[in-house]
């Protein structure tokens, strides 16, 4: 079973800082990193440290290239569909910590060129079955066209809306399952998601939209679904947390192996728990997701 992320991927340039600066204010931070990132490519990379046959689908640019693929090939994330894109800069985020927690600033360089041309490369090797997994740091367009090219193979389709924008028409109801955390729920829906009853409301509307199973992710009160009619609620696991970044990537990931696996949606929501909850104990991106042994 192949899992095919087509997203993005990114040069992670981290600072700390002791607190967010005012406008016109400049601060002394510290402990500057610079690590390989990407929603996209912090997925491919959850996907095969965590057990699943993972490609990668997505666009470099001249900054970090070499780097950025050779990082995805050391996890043995298949690279064989990564087109590099002259005369424009690879993904850059730019990630201020404060107290454990993270702001983002994303330039999409050679991930805004993730086109029709690099899905159909890709998907020419997919089979039924096979799962794609998107976000939305690369053209809603290309999300668009790859969800409705995996409905016509068979495959299931993934979406996880971050950051999160506005949907054109052709995603949400090619959409098996839709992931979205509580404040991208809020901004779908128009319900915050605090109470068992607004979750269950807020599901039930992104139903209403067309989407098959929801799940959203509620950081350390864990995450919710509603399947077959019944609320699940999976908790998280307590754990002094370091650095969130690529936490929500590693649930993706995880829960992404574990559905192609054929396990019951509950099982795969707990192992994604738990994967997640390391990555949180760690610093960085890519190298802060966990391998499958940790987790057993």
């Amino acid at each position: 079973m192949k899992i095919f992320v087509v997203g993005s991927i990114n040069m992670d340039l981290v600072i700390k800082s002791p607190i967010m600066p005012d406008n016109g204010v400049t601060l002394t931070g510290s402990d500057f990193m610079m690590n390989p990132g990407g929603k996209g490519a912090n997925q491919a990379v959850a996907v095969s440290k965590l057990g699943g046959n993972s490609y990668m689908v997505g666009c470099l640019g001249d900054a970090f290239s070499r780097d950025l693929k050779e990082t995805l090939e050391g996890y043995k994330v298949n690279t064989d569909y990564i087109v590099k894109k002259n005369n424009v800069s690879s993904g850059i985020a730019v990630i201020i910590i404060v107290d454990g927690d993270n702001r983002i600033i994303l330039d999409a360089g050679s991930n805004g060129l993730v086109d029709k041309d690099a899905v159909d490369n890709a998907f020419k090797d997919a089979s039924e079955g096979d799962y794609c997994i998107c976000q939305l740091e690369i053209p809603q367009e290309t999300v668009k066209y790859a969800f409705m090219k995996a409905k016509k193979i068979g495959m299931k389709t993934i979406l996880n809306p971050a950051p999160a924008a506005n949907l054109i028409d052709g995603i949400l109801e090619n959409t098996d399952y839709f992931i979205p955390n509580e404040n991208e729920t809020e901004m779908y829906t128009g319900i915050k998601p605090d109470t068992k009853e607004r979750r269950i409301e807020a599901i039930k509307k992104l139903n209403d939209m067309g989407v098959k199973n929801v799940i959203i992710t509620l950081g350390t009160d864990g995450s919710c679904t509603v399947f077959n009619d019944e609320y699940i609620h999976v908790d998280s696991v307590k754990v002094n947390a370091v650095d969130t970044t690529a936490a929500g990537d590693t649930y993706i990931g995880a829960l992404a192996v574990k559905l192609s696996e054929g396990k019951f949606l509950k099982d795969a929501m707990s192992f994604a728990s738990h994967a997640s909850s390391i990555t949180v104990t760690r610093e960085g991106a890519q190298k802060s997701i966990p391998y499958l042994n940790e987790i057993k």
